[in-house]
């Protein structure tokens, strides 16, 4: 759910178990919509969450050129903006994918799937950690400071964490189609 101003922070999906996470007398979340849905519904909808956190990735690679670009001034607030923005959504797909890993884990008796999901979840939290170092280190205050060899051996860290989330992502559709 990439999303820009203020529907990114209302746009928050809930867990299936998070009813009362609020904290508030008398408000309750709305009802989780896939509750009810098939396990190639669950499936498919972290499927979608992948593709959107794929769209924010090149959202935080398209914001750090710009800022790179942005000349001796570099415009710093325009690329944090960036960056709060995608993580909020990051934020949001993370906690949809785990209602879903819960789901599984739990109602639905499925823990091969669910694992599924938890390698996913620590594979994504490493490219994200991964990317932002990389971007850190690209910037031109440290730019030298490794040397290539250091940017070189993130990139190639980057590209097997992604190898690594595909094949997690392969696993899960094929063990979902057994299991249903």
């Amino acid at each position: 759910m990439i999303m820009d101003g203020p529907a990114a922070e209302t746009a928050i999906p809930t867990g299936p178990h998070s009813a009362d996470g609020l904290g508030v007398p008398g408000l309750e979340e709305p009802a989780w919509p896939w509750k009810d849905a098939p396990i190639r519904t669950l499936v498919d909808r972290v499927h979608q969450l992948q593709a959107e956190r794929a769209q924010g990735f090149r959202r935080l690679e398209e914001a750090h050129r710009q800022y790179l670009q942005s000349g001796p001034h570099h415009d710093f607030p325009r690329y944090r903006t960036a960056v709060h923005e995608v993580t909020q959504a990051f934020a949001a797909a993370s906690r949809e994918v785990l209602a879903v890993e819960a789901e599984l884990a739990g109602p639905r008796a499925q823990p091969l799937l669910a694992s599924h999901i938890r390698t996913l979840q620590k594979l994504e939290q490493t490219r994200l950690a991964t990317v932002a170092l990389l971007q850190l280190m690209g910037t031109p205050e440290l730019t030298g400071q490794e040397g290539a060899g250091g940017t070189q051996e993130l990139r190639i860290k980057v590209i097997k964490t992604m190898e690594a989330i595909s094949e997690a992502l392969q696993d899960l559709r094929f063990d979902a189609e057994s299991a249903e």
